[in-house]
């Protein structure tokens, strides 16, 4: 199973969320978070930092946990994503040809333009909850069969990984 990260970067005062409209890849044509697979020697943090910096040349400061997912497509577990929020970062967004960023208001995500399952969890972390959950799509990815999402699973320390 593959790790993998997503990192939503907030304006709290604003109630605004950073999405990003994938251009290639997994996902590709939708909004969600920057982020992207675990490299063999990294932790999921330094992945995030890493990830958003490549993706829309942002860097998160001090980027905490707030969730964990397992996705399944099929019959097989693809993969494991950690979810982070930052609420600090230096730089300002800017268009790569991975991402498109874009800010939104907290009320008017865009989830019909977004994975499925995201309309289940993305309350949460805009609420500051932390979370986990399973997702089962069918096997070309287009249709959530399955969905479970628990809140409040664990006390998230800045400096652990749950």
């Amino acid at each position: 199973m593959q790790p993998a990260t997503l990192c939503y970067l907030l304006r709290p005062d604003d109630e605004e969320v950073l999405l990003i409209r994938k251009k290639r890849g997994l996902g590709e044509g939708n909004y969600l978070g920057p982020g992207g697979k675990v490299e063999e020697d990294e932790t999921p943090r330094e992945c995030v930092v890493r990830e958003v910096e490549e993706e829309i040349g942002v860097t998160p400061r001090a980027p905490e946990k707030v969730g964990e997912f397992e996705f399944v497509f099929g019959e097989s577990s693809e993969m494991f994503v950690h979810v982070f929020r930052a609420e600090e970062f230096d730089g300002t967004p800017e268009e790569s040809p991975e991402a498109d960023p874009e800010w939104f208001d907290y009320g008017a995500l865009p989830y019909d333009q977004m994975w499925e399952d995201d309309r289940y969890w993305m309350p949460h972390l805009l609420d500051g909850e932390t979370f986990a959950g399973e997702f089962v799509f069918g096997e070309d990815g287009d249709e959530l069969l399955e969905w479970e999402v628990e809140t409040g699973v664990r006390e998230v320390d800045a400096a652990t990984e749950f």
